[in-house]
């Protein structure tokens, strides 16, 4: 079962989605693929209200592949490797993937990967428009004029 939201508030939501581990009991619907629960994939949009990304932790299992090409419309997405290895393909450029692999796939990248190890392979994929970062790094964040108190 996917989780849902522990704590919302005005300005924020929290949810527990569980150690690397429990990602791979997750399940995803996908609109194009209407008829297919997606195993290992859980988008955190649902449950945490995202506005401006999407996200989705994933858990693509040994011996596993994704077993088609896909693009986006406006989202360049952004993968995060955390543990496994495997390869990932892009306009037909084959390269290694492994725990600590960051890339960027720009919207019309024609994109699919595998797990060809005997591990799962676990990637957090981060998906928004592209070129539509207003600030680089901390240029967007400032300084709030309050003095930082924890409950003893």
């Amino acid at each position: 079962m996917n989780p849902s939201a522990n704590e919302q508030g005005k300005n924020f939501s929290v949810a527990d989605i569980g150690g690397i581990d429990a990602w791979k009991s997750y399940t995803a619907k996908i609109k194009a693929l209407p008829s297919v629960e997606v195993p290992g994939k859980l988008f955190l949009n649902p449950i945490l209200g995202l506005t401006g990304m999407e996200v989705s932790v994933n858990c693509l299992p040994a011996g596993a592949a994704v077993p088609f090409y896909h693009k986006h419309h406006l989202h360049e997405e952004l993968y995060l490797f955390l543990k496994g290895s495997g390869e990932f393909q892009v306009d037909e450029q084959i390269f290694q993937i492994r725990e600590g692999t960051a890339l960027r796939v720009s919207p019309d990248g024609e994109r699919t990967w595998r797990n060809n190890s005997k591990e799962d392979l676990f990637y957090i994929v981060i998906q928004a428009t592209e070129f539509s970062i207003a600030a680089d790094g901390t240029e967007d964040g400032y300084s709030v004029q309050r003095k930082v108190v924890w409950p003893v």
